[in-house]
């Protein structure tokens, strides 16, 4: 296991660096004595990419060029395939990618009206498992169902495309200005309602001291509600430590997530979110965060206070036209942690987004780094899930022995993450192994938290990404679109059901 502990120059001499930047936050700043300069953290989660298909434009002028890239890649060298990706039902063995827009509009005349699919049984047929080294050899993506909208069909080999690098620029900036990893991984084999429930509590067990992962998205019957308010008769697959998904259970889940140490330790958490019953608004598949009411599975709403309090932890109906994290931002009320999750428009999903993820994570981004809050934040942006597009590089490891925790479920495959912080380290490639878990462990080291037992106990803290100097902020240039993003949002969407 991973030192729980940054190395001790990242902490020292920094004290009343940060106690200045608590009070330059003014009076209504919520309380965050962690002992460090990092009094915030901010968790943008985006939607199902990998860096293969998201981050081409690194290697591609005028944004990088090709010896920025390489699969065996130096210390500062991106780890992005640009050619010949591996395709083991092509006679050659490879394809050739080719290029589409981040959403249904773009810039590239070529609208991306199809999703794949990023279900248990997609991971195993591009992962391709050898089971003597129990190693993927990454070759089947091609074997990756395409649902294409309606009045669209999907092009040959849809999953072997990348995102035309106009549509990302901001994306790129990011990448090149702050700490990018290009060696973190989902930690579940599977699609977004297990994701998010990974990135709140490290797992997606049903229950405490389960040994069971809930695999897949919630399904059984035709309802726009996942979670304890999901309607009778919905169920989601549970994968045995074994990788058999041969049960199922009602997705309202119960067991410790990193906001119950925040809760403890009487530090401050929200968690913005489309609507209640999203795969992506993760307290409200947890029991005691939600407390359905009628009893599951008749429940109609959530009681909790997460939910219903006066200033409520839990948030809803999140859009960039009534974003209540830019007001929190403004209005000095930023919490210890924020979960940051996008609704389907300003999301980065396959054939549900309009290209506006770059614009509503530039959105953030950009509040916080010209607030007083720069000097104490970090701002974690990574994606849920690989989407079901094409990426190269195998899982650290696959477990499937039985025995040892997370086996059966993972690790999944290579997701983007880029660290923003004024201690991140400035223009630094990470080829350090992360996960989701890594996250978690994050937090806990920021804020003295002890560990969830989860993910996060297996991961490392990100240490490696962050430096005990300050670096000022470099405002990241909104994307073409961003106008029209900021002015069509007035209802929150959700995604499809994958």
């Amino acid at each position: 296991m991973q030192s729980r502990c940054f190395p001790l120059p990242f902490w020292t001499g920094l004290l009343l660096l940060a106690l200045l930047s608590l009070s330059a936050c003014g009076s209504g700043s919520p309380q965050t004595q962690t002992g460090g300069p990092i009094q915030h953290v901010v968790i943008l989660f985006q939607e199902n990419r990998t860096p293969d298909n998201l981050f081409q434009g690194l290697c591609l002028a005028p944004y990088g060029s090709a010896s920025t890239c390489s699969t065996s890649p130096s210390a500062t060298q991106f780890n992005i395939q640009t050619s010949n990706w591996a395709n083991n039902q092509s006679s050659t063995g490879v394809t050739q990618p080719g290029v589409i827009d981040l959403g249904t509009t773009g810039q590239a005349g070529n609208p991306d009206n199809y999703d794949l699919s990023h279900a248990h049984s997609a991971f195993l047929d591009m992962c391709d498992l050898n089971s003597t080294t129990n190693a993927c050899a990454m070759d089947g993506a091609a074997l990756v169902t395409c649902s294409p909208s309606t009045g669209y069909t999907c092009p040959t080999d849809p999953q072997y495309f990348y995102v035309y690098p106009a549509d990302v620029a901001p994306y790129l900036q990011m990448a090149q200005t702050y700490a990018f990893a290009d060696q973190m991984f989902q930690t579940n084999q599977g699609p977004s309602f297990p994701a998010h429930q990974f990135i709140i509590s490290g797992s997606s067990t049903p229950s405490s001291g389960s040994t069971m992962f809930v695999s897949e998205n919630p399904g059984g019957v035709t309802a726009s509600d996942s979670g304890c308010t999901a309607s009778p008769g919905e169920y989601v697959e549970e994968i045995t430590p074994l990788g058999v998904e041969d049960q199922t259970v009602f997705p309202c889940l119960e067991r410790q997530t990193l906001t119950d140490l925040l809760d403890a330790a009487n530090l401050s958490w929200r968690y913005y979110a489309p609507s209640l019953g999203s795969l992506w608004t993760a307290p409200a598949a947890i029991n005691h965060m939600c407390v359905p009411n009628p009893a599951p599975p008749n429940a109609t709403a959530c009681t909790g206070s997460d939910f219903t309090a006066t200033s409520p932890k839990v948030v809803l109906n999140q859009t960039q036209t009534n974003a209540q994290i830019l007001s929190d931002i403004a209005n000095n009320q930023l919490q210890a942690v924020s979960w940051v999750i996008p609704d389907g428009a300003d999301s980065d999903h396959a054939k549900g987004n309009n290209g506006c993820g770059p614009s509503w994570v530039t959105s953030v981004v950009n509040a916080i780094g010209m607030s007083p809050y720069w000097s104490s934040t970090a701002i974690l942006v990574t994606w849920d899930d690989w989407g079901g597009w094409y990426d190269h590089v195998p899982p650290p490891q696959v477990i499937d022995y039985g025995t040892s925790w997370g086996s059966g479920y993972v690790y999944g495959f290579r997701v983007p993450m880029i660290v923003i912080s004024p201690y991140s380290k400035p223009g630094y490639i990470s080829h350090t192994t992360h996960d989701f878990g890594s996250i978690l462990h994050f937090v806990e080291t920021t804020f003295h938290l002890p560990s969830l037992n989860a993910a996060d106990a297996h991961a490392d803290d990100l240490s490696d990404m962050f430096q005990s100097t300050q670096s000022p902020f470099t405002q990241i240039a909104p994307p073409w679109n961003d106008a029209t993003c900021k002015g069509n949002q007035s209802l929150a969407t959700d995604p499809d059901d994958e």
